[in-house]
């Protein structure tokens, strides 16, 4: 069985060892404070030789030194072992998620493929059976995409398409994609306030941050996802409030989800899948925007809310903005010469 304690184990065997330490140091002090009282009164009646002179000052300064050295040291150990427990812990999460997502859209596959190729199946039905395939192969390729631009992203080797856009019509058509994306019904989303600052975006990366929002909302919501996004252009940011009517975050999870594999659990929607990898991607974008992103939640069912802040296109930022749209001209220029 798996220890499901580790990090205790050694916060206790960190403070055994400072401990250790400390008593060491405390029996060093004792005994040069003790032997100096000592001498200052007998000195004069003790041999010159074993007096204290300035050699014994120095051992005695450069052995404290490096005790705190060492202890330096350990806290130090200690704290890079503490990150590389949660990061392989982390990991082997994102393992078990990944292996989970990845399996079920390929047995489902393997199950109609055996089905059709062992039975006597009507055209209806094998119709049918196709285009169920054709979803769970398009599941498959969305989730292997996504690994992989979020390795883009992360070295910087993705090829953003960087445009001038309205920033309300641009949201809003985001959000009408991702209701048909995901078939939520008529009145699904409810916008509300009036933006017509420009921001300068990546429509497609913009979109990932809204299928990834509605798929939150959706996953994490007991009854039909209802969706509010406000907007608003204030000062020199644009700035997005995405509200759903899910089940919330409690305190301790909204510091992390953002995080790189990092999963809200919740007991009450035990069967919820990913990889943990959502927000973090959401968070990546933003951040390449130069934006930010935040998340309020009062806890478990009010809803969660998302507030995203993006630049004002020649409010600020002005010369990034500049250099991505320069940026994306001469990429396409380029495409454009490599195709004829």
């Amino acid at each position: 069985m798996k220890n499901k304690h580790p990090l205790f184990y050694h916060i206790f065997i960190f403070i055994l060892a400072q401990i250790a330490w400390l008593m060491l140091l405390g029996i060093w002090i004792y005994w040069y404070v003790s032997n100096y009282i000592i001498f200052e009164e007998v000195g004069d009646q003790i041999s010159p030789q074993i007096l204290y002179d300035n050699i014994n000052v120095i051992a005695f300064v450069g052995g404290l030194i490096l005790l705190v050295g060492i202890s330096f040291g350990m806290s130090m150990t200690f704290r890079h072992l503490n990150v590389q427990l949660r990061l392989t812990r982390l990991y082997d999460n994102f393992i078990g998620n990944i292996t989970h997502e990845l399996k079920s859209p390929l047995s489902s596959i393997q199950l109609y493929l055996d089905t059709l190729s062992s039975r006597n199946v009507p055209p209806g039905k094998q119709i049918e059976f196709i285009e169920l395939m054709k979803k769970d192969a398009q599941r498959l390729n969305r989730l292997i995409n996504s690994i992989l631009e979020i390795s883009a992203l992360e070295q910087k080797n993705i090829s953003h398409d960087f445009q001038v856009f309205n920033s309300g019509e641009l949201v809003k058509n985001l959000a009408i994609n991702s209701a048909e994306n995901f078939k939520l019904p008529a009145g699904s989303f409810l916008f509300e306030g009036e933006a017509n600052c420009e921001i300068v975006a990546d429509k497609n990366a913009l979109r990932i941050v809204f299928d990834n929002l509605v798929d939150n909302a959706i996953k994490y919501s007991i009854e039909p996802a209802k969706i509010i996004v406000s907007m608003s252009c204030t000062g020199k940011m644009f700035v997005v409030e995405f509200q759903d009517n899910g089940m919330g975050i409690l305190p301790n999870d909204q510091k992390n989800i953002f995080k790189k594999f990092h999963r809200v659990y919740s007991k009450d929607i035990p069967n919820v899948k990913g990889t943990g990898l959502g927000l973090y991607w959401v968070r990546e974008i933003i951040k390449f925007h130069k934006g930010v992103i935040s998340v309020v939640s009062s806890g478990k069912n009010p809803g969660t809310k998302f507030i995203m802040q993006l630049p004002i296109y020649k409010s600020t930022r002005k010369r990034y903005f500049e250099k991505l749209l320069e940026k994306t001209k001469n990429r396409k220029i380029i495409s454009e010469k490599t195709n004829e």
